[in-house]
């Protein structure tokens, strides 16, 4: 008898743990960002660990406290998260502060730029190829309802700028070789070379998988909207589930030259339920 209250003692110590642990998951999954303009509730992906995790850490440290959503574009995206908007004069360019550290890109397919999508920014362009992000600089997606046409448009926009990246790496491998030519002027074997390596980028780009829409995002993209035309670059790492219209409201505020709201619009961010 004795035996089995120990067992049962046991087994609902382990339940309140399981329990516990539960809670506390599931609180690390819902955070609230505070404005003056009302709240927004938003659900962290437990698919980003490295994402969750280091904005979990920030919120925290209070990292965010006091901080602006310092870049606003309406039908686009509001954009916080920069060090420096702590007590920003009125007018100064932000968007460059940064924790001093970025994250690597946690980029998945089943999680893109949908209306309220929460993404990490980062530094665009050649000098950041693993489009690693900031490490405290995160958007919230406003964008626009799409049309069906108008993403069968982006698809071919997107599929010929992936191919046009596609076949200048081919040429950039073979720069060598291109060089050669030039420099021994021999524009024969130049225009072969070059004749050649586009038939041969052409046929293995035939190969390549192409950027398509999934049924899924055609109807978030011409139902709710969002900005399509950044999934893929950018590590989406959690999604608000309540205070659209939060969001509505702040997208809509009047900015300055650098997309900067004239009034500064302050947030808290903590952790709820």
């Amino acid at each position: 008898m004795k035996k089995l209250i120990v067992l049962i003692l046991i087994a609902l110590v382990g339940f309140g743990v399981s329990c516990s642990n539960a809670t506390q998951k599931e609180k690390n999954n819902l955070v609230l960002i505070k404005t003056s303009f009302g709240d927004i509730k938003l659900r962290l992906y437990d698919e980003t660990p490295e994402h969750k995790k280091n904005f979990i850490k920030l919120i925290e440290e209070g990292y965010y406290e006091g901080l602006l959503f310092h870049r606003v574009m309406k039908n686009f995206m509001i954009q916080g998260g920069d060090p420096d908007s702590k007590n920003a004069t009125p007018g100064q360019r932000l968007g460059s502060g940064n924790p001093g550290y970025t994250l690597p890109a946690e980029i998945l397919p089943q999680y893109y730029h949908k209306k309220g999508a929460l993404a990490a920014a980062r530094r665009g362009g050649p000098s950041n190829p693993e489009k690693r992000s900031s490490g405290s600089q995160f958007y919230i997606v406003q964008g626009e309802v799409f049309t069906s046409g108008k993403l069968d448009t982006m698809e071919m926009m997107l599929n010929s700028r992936a191919k046009n990246d596609f076949v200048k790496q081919k040429f950039d491998a073979a720069k060598d070789e291109l060089d050669g030519y030039r420099k021994n002027n021999d524009r024969d074997g130049f225009n072969i070379c070059v004749a050649e390596l586009r038939e041969a980028a052409d046929s293995a780009w035939a190969l390549q998988p192409k950027r398509m829409f999934t049924e899924e995002q055609r109807k978030d993209y011409t139902t709710i909207g969002g900005y399509p035309s950044l999934d893929g670059d950018y590590t989406v790492f959690g999604e608000v589930v309540e205070g659209l219209d939060v969001l509505d409201k702040i997208a809509a505020v009047e900015t300055d030259k650098n997309n900067r709201p004239v009034e500064d619009i302050k947030m808290e961010i903590e952790f709820t339920k």
